[in-house]
């Protein structure tokens, strides 16, 4: 069940690497009562957020609820292996998330704090940023 959006308004948008500044919103927790914070800026591809969600679901065990508050919604697009120069820009290969630091990107609730210490050194290791796990007392 990878993430992608059902439809889009431009098919091949234009992409800057370059991810400047904090998140403007999703900085607070607003269902769970706990949450994994991002540190640093990058993009999070639908194939990370799936592992991520596979791992908490994994530990939840039907107690706790979890959301997810980042969604691919940027195309990446790619030429085929071995293709020569030009010929135009390649096809939507794989989808990200534009993550900035501050961003809440998943929210835990109805575990205890050893679990939801657990699961974050799980889900954070399948990230590619620096993560912090932030409780509801804290914020």
């Amino acid at each position: 069940m990878l993430l992608m959006p059902k439809r889009v308004k431009y098919r091949k948008p234009q992409t800057n690497p370059r991810i400047k500044g904090v998140s403007k919103g999703c900085t607070e927790l607003h269902w769970g009562d706990y949450g994994i914070k991002a540190l640093e800026p990058k993009w999070i591809t639908a194939r990370q957020i799936e592992a991520c969600r596979i791992t908490i679901i994994r530990y939840l065990k039907k107690k706790g609820k979890m959301w997810i508050r980042i969604f691919p919604d940027k195309a990446i697009t790619k030429h085929p292996a071995e293709t020569r120069m030009g010929k135009g820009k390649g096809d939507p290969d794989h989808w990200v998330a534009v993550v900035k630091p501050g961003r809440i990107m998943f929210e835990i609730e109805g575990i205890d704090d050893q679990t939801a210490e657990e699961i974050f050194h799980r889900v954070s290791a399948k990230l590619p940023i620096k993560t912090k796990l932030v409780k509801r007392d804290q914020i």
